[in-house]
């Protein structure tokens, strides 16, 4: 009630009804790991298409395994990345600007050969002639061994004041994709530099190939596979081969599959170059990873055109391709539906690795590996949807996988949709409160389909009460929540029985 009732009348009060509506988290944000020709280093970016990746990180590059990923990802689906380029040894190009109270020196905004296309001009046509510390900074990044722009940033009226609103340290550092000041600015202008501009002193290194090691970083650092830390959510994770020879080696992945766990994500896992037959998988598989609940393994290799060869075929890992295609099942039917089946197709790949047989895909799936095949008129197409604890030897609950996306979409979503309860009285209230709040949620879930049964009591409960919290939780400020679903397993074994009628006796 009003906390001071002082005169006769009516008063009002909002009463709250209880309702905090849980909203399902999204699932399939994908991250990749890799090198790039360009872009923040050990710092996750956001992007929502291939341009966005071509903007902030320089599109398809030969050295970089993951450009193709990405690529890949985008055009079978995907919609929603995470990126995180890392380098080994990169180098920043720098522009030298000499001026009467020593050198400004600008850096490239990142490491890398592309640096080295830059150029600076400088002019003192300001809004004020007279004041000393006032100049123009004109940046100039051309095309490769060319004089063509291609992509130009004007700053008009900065200072080499450090007290000026427009000092050049903070404007660069603000406002610039492409330099940044290196060390102490001058407190005196640089010197005028004419078109074209003051070039970059070629000093620009792309890095050499990655070593695992610097894929997976440091935890302590936030660098590599750690530096998805600084990002608040991906649901799948994709780490390429560091080059065209090289796969990353067992160490990485089971780090890999081991974080994904931790953060309620799932790890997509390349099968090795070295798999060229049926035979080789089944004899290398043990020494793959650990098997996690977390991974899905999918093999053989992919053959697309690759546009920096002449559109030559070239093979790749299927990561990227796999990934877009859980966006694009989750899309269309939900994160219960299994990203596999002729609806799964592969788009732009030209060819297989391995070209599999009924009975060799019979070999492979019993061992928990996806196989992609390819069928007369649905084409290249996913036909496997376990996790690597999927073996059938290891009889796990998680066998497939999207039994355990709707796992994680389920703990994701009410991991972040509860957090109100934290602080609240714990008494039958505040429990009413969390049955009425996570039913409504399943409840949505049960109306599209994502669990088995006919009925919501047949396709999950919610239970929070004096069962699940006694008075000894209660003391020590526990609230317990049992929260139970029957996930739909996918259809992976279809048997038509058909029957001879012997004839018919009419009466």
């Amino acid at each position: 009630m009003p906390s001071t009732l002082t005169y006769p009348g009516v008063y009002i009060e909002e009463i709250p009804s209880g309702v905090r509506t849980i909203t399902g988290v999204a699932t399939s944000i994908t991250a990749f790991i890799g090198r790039a020709l360009r872009g923040k280093v050990n710092d996750p970016v956001r992007i929502q298409s291939f341009a966005d990746y071509e903007r902030a990180f320089g599109g398809l590059w030969e050295e970089s395994t993951m450009s193709y990923a990405v690529q890949q990802y985008f055009l079978n689906g995907g919609t929603d990345a995470v990126i995180v380029r890392v380098h080994l040894g990169g180098i920043l190009a720098e522009i030298t600007l000499p001026g009467g109270g020593g050198d400004l020196v600008l850096e490239a905004a990142s490491e890398g050969a592309w640096g080295n296309e830059l150029h600076a001009i400088v002019d003192y046509n300001t809004k004020n002639t007279n004041d000393q510390s006032l100049f123009n900074l004109t940046i100039v990044e051309t095309e490769p061994g060319t004089d063509v722009a291609r992509f130009t940033e004007t700053f008009r009226n900065v200072s080499s004041d450090d007290t000026s609103p427009r000092w050049i340290t903070n404007v660069l550092k603000e406002d610039s994709q492409l330099v940044r000041v290196k060390g102490t600015a001058p407190d005196v202008r640089p010197d005028p530099a004419a078109e074209p501009g003051l070039p970059a002193n070629g000093a620009g290194f792309n890095g050499n190939p990655l070593d695992d090691a610097t894929i997976l970083g440091s935890e302590l650092g936030k660098t590599g596979l750690y530096a998805l830390q600084k990002t608040d959510l991906f649901n799948l994770l994709c780490i390429p081969p560091r080059d065209r020879d090289n796969d990353i080696d067992a160490g990485t992945r089971d780090a890999a599959a081991a974080y994904c766990a931790r953060r309620r994500a799932m790890f997509i896992v390349d099968a090795p170059m070295s798999w060229q037959s049926v035979d080789d998988a089944v004899q290398e598989l043990d020494a793959l990873m650990t098997r996690e609940k977390n991974a899905a393994l999918f093999f053989p290799r992919i053959r697309l055109k690759d546009p920096l060869k002449d559109n030559r075929l070239e093979e790749f890992a299927p990561c990227g391709a796999v990934a877009g295609i859980f966006a694009r099942t989750d899309t269309n039917r939900g994160v219960w539906k299994a990203p596999a089946g002729t609806e799964a197709t592969l788009r732009g790949v030209r060819e297989l690795s391995v070209k599999m047989t009924d009975g060799e895909n019979g070999r492979l799936n019993p061992l928990g590996v996806n196989c992609l095949r390819t069928f007369p008129v649905y084409g290249h197409v996913v036909w496997g949807s376990r996790t690597l604890e999927g073996a059938d030897a290891l009889a796990s609950e998680w066998k497939y996988v999207p039994v355990r996306r709707l796992a994680l979409f389920l703990e994701e979503s009410l991991y972040r949709g509860t957090q109100w309860v934290v602080f609240e009285p714990n008494d039958e209230p505040l429990w009413a409160q969390i049955r009425l709040n996570i039913g409504a949620f399943m409840h949505n879930l049960f109306r599209q389909g994502a669990f088995q049964g006919a009925a919501p009591k047949e396709a999950y409960f919610v239970k929070c009460d004096k069962e699940t919290t006694t008075q000894n939780d209660i003391n020590l400020g526990i609230v317990n929540i049992v929260v139970g679903f029957a996930p739909l397993k996918p259809a992976e074994f279809v048997i038509i029985k058909i029957q001879q009628m012997a004839g018919q006796v009419t009466a």
